[in-house]
């Protein structure tokens, strides 16, 4: 099967959004990603091309810089703010934390819907509309020219060769398999379940000779993060009250956070294992990102 993919390496973001859901700072979440080339892509359709479709995305990270601060002696790192303008009196107002991060990442995007005679206005297209949009709320400094890349999946080699364009780097995949083994088989809640992946344990033992060696570990081996991956609704469909779009229904809704792993390229064995889709599920309100490995084997 040919799949054919646009290579956007090396985009620099400034200030970007760390605070990636309620509960965790890190890396910013699945949904400012899939929401930022979902914007590219409403902008390519208003320039005259209106067939194209972006239908997954992969994300691959090379630098990332948390902008924290930790002092001599100190046991937690503080968030790095900017200072907000002074009131009308004259005074600093309330301080309201804001993660930020630098980063530097490559997004190889799957898409549908260009013809051969379009691709090179689709690619300078692309190369302009960069420069003018915000990436998971961050300012986009540089981008190196994007590239069309055609893939037999079936050709072990080419696959191999769209990797090596992502590194060196580290590429999101989700882990929700981990949270659902430990809540159906180890009876666990969801949090209890995150955390039990997230912890180190730390353990002592003494060798012949008295020596107390100490050892760290976590359940599951690998780089495993939590990460938000979209939002479930908590309220009924309606329409509310001074709503910005009153041909849209509102709802209220909580962000969903599972786990994710990141991993070097040359390690995925399947494309689908690194690509992140919209998915929603009317039945269980839930309006999420996943990878379509997830989405072929769970169903969801």
């Amino acid at each position: 099967m040919i799949r054919r993919f646009l290579l956007i390496p090396h985009i620099k973001i400034h200030n970007a959004n760390a605070m990636s859901s309620p509960y965790t700072i890190g890396f910013p979440a699945m949904t400012g990603w899939l929401g930022a080339v979902h914007a590219l892509q409403r902008h390519l359709q208003q320039q005259g091309l209106a067939e194209t479709k972006f239908t997954s995305i992969a994300v691959s990270c090379h630098q990332f810089d948390l902008q924290t601060y930790k002092g001599q002696g100190d046991f937690v790192n503080s968030i790095i703010g900017t200072a907000n303008p002074l009131d009308k009196t004259g005074n600093r107002p309330a301080f309201i934390e804001e993660a930020r991060c630098h980063l530097e990442v490559s997004l190889l995007i799957e898409y549908q819907g260009v013809d051969s005679d379009d691709l090179e206005n689709l690619i300078a297209s692309i190369n302009k509309q960069l420069l003018c949009m915000k990436f998971a709320s961050g300012d986009v400094l540089s981008v190196k020219s994007t590239e069309n890349i055609v893939v037999d999946e079936d050709d072990e080699q080419e696959i191999r060769r769209v990797l090596a364009k992502l590194m060196l780097g580290h590429v999101l995949i989700e882990r929700r398999d981990l949270m659902i083994n430990a809540m159906q088989n180890e009876k666990k809640d969801a949090l209890d379940a995150l955390l039990d992946h997230l912890k180190i344990m730390h353990c002592s033992t003494q060798d012949e000779d008295g020596k107390v060696i100490w050892t760290s570990s976590r359940k599951t081996a690998g780089w495993l993060v939590p990460i938000a991956t979209g939002f479930q609704g908590v309220s009924d469909l309606g329409i509310a009250k001074h709503q910005r779009d009153n041909s849209t229904p509102h709802r209220f809704a909580e962000s969903v956070v599972t786990l994710g792993e990141f991993v070097m390229p040359y390690r995925i064995k399947d494309l689908d294992n690194m690509l992140w889709q919209y998915h929603v599920d009317t039945q269980k309100n839930l309006y999420l990102c996943q990878t379509l490995l997830t989405a072929n084997s769970i169903g969801e």
